[in-house]
């Protein structure tokens, strides 16, 4: 044997031995870095601790021999090595997609759902409407993921997504299954308090939140009036109503159970939003995941009246 190819042969053994030390797990944590670009941010989305993050990449970086980020104290950027590697990681982990989706052809009603929606929507309506989900399908599991920030259907964080407003991305199937009607609320002892106020206190959105479509609507249509109470959650801008600091607007299917709360009227008519539910297409025919979207759909067709406050 010569030289070159005895070299040839020891490359080979060494590269053969690090595929066998290459642990998957290591890669998907170093695609949910590149993604995000710090490790609070990959945390979230892979529901595990930064510690766990930076070790999986140190992992993967040690095995490879070379560093794949660019450590700054504004986050994590991809290096020209890094860059390469993502490349071929996205191709295994669409790969590892096609494999999953192929699993999940199966007609029988049973495995994991998730589904994400925002927090105020999910704790203030939808739980309370699913009691009778368990009964009519017990291999189901549901998971709820309720957070502001817009998981990828695309990437398995969620299988279907429930947002307020027309979705923007063709690679999804969206339906728009409700209309969801704002209103304005307070304190009960407050109210008259208020209808004679012009303009009258407001509970309104944080800095942070100012683009949101609500609070660009309040901004628009209120802009002297004064904000004695701010947050990023209605949940709280209702329990600030409750204490007396001033109206809110509010969606109806939160107020309108809430026997503190009583209407405000205003010399102009709270907006509405269009509700979507959205799912990838090659999700759409999969039963578990027809078998919820079809439970959702009934679900907030049965509560029409609720969501809009007619």
């Amino acid at each position: 044997m010569t030289a070159q190819a005895e070299t040839g042969n020891i490359a080979a053994m060494a590269a053969k031995k690090r595929i066998q030390n290459l642990d998957w797990d290591d890669v998907r944590y170093f695609v949910a870095l590149a993604r995000a670009g710090s490790l609070s941010a990959a945390a979230r989305t892979l529901r595990v601790n930064h510690a766990t993050v930076a070790r999986r990449v140190a992992n993967l970086e040690t095995l490879l021999g070379r560093p794949l980020f660019d450590r700054r104290a504004d986050g994590y950027t991809l290096n020209a090595e890094g860059k390469a590697v993502l490349d071929e990681a996205n191709v295994m982990d669409e790969a590892a997609l096609a494999v999953l989706r192929r699993l999940d052809t199966g007609a029988e009603l049973k495995g994991l759902v998730r589904l994400t929606t925002t927090r105020v929507l999910a704790d203030g309506f939808l739980v309370d409407h699913l009691r009778g989900f368990r009964e009519l399908y017990p291999s189901l599991d549901l998971e709820l993921v309720a957070e502001t920030r817009i998981l990828s259907l695309a990437r398995r964080e969620a299988d279907i997504a429930l947002r307020l407003g027309q979705p923007a991305d063709s690679e999804l199937v969206g339906r728009r299954i409700a209309r969801v009607a704002f209103g304005f609320y307070a304190a009960a002892r407050h109210r008259d308090a208020f209808d004679s106020t012009r303009p009258p206190p407001m509970i309104g959105y944080d800095e942070a939140n100012a683009i949101l479509p609500e609070a660009v609507w309040l901004a628009h249509h209120f802009p002297d009036a004064r904000l004695a109470f701010r947050s990023n959650s209605q949940t709280s801008q209702a329990a600030a109503a409750r204490a007396g600091f001033g109206i809110a607007m509010l969606p109806h299917y939160l107020a309108a159970k809430d026997p503190k709360l009583t209407p405000v009227r205003l010399n102009i008519r709270a907006p509405e939003r269009d509700l979507w539910l959205l799912t990838r297409r090659d999700l759409v025919k999969i039963p578990r995941v027809r078998a919820v979207t079809d439970y959702l759909v009934d679900v907030f067709r049965r509560n029409r009246r609720l969501l809009t406050g007619r």
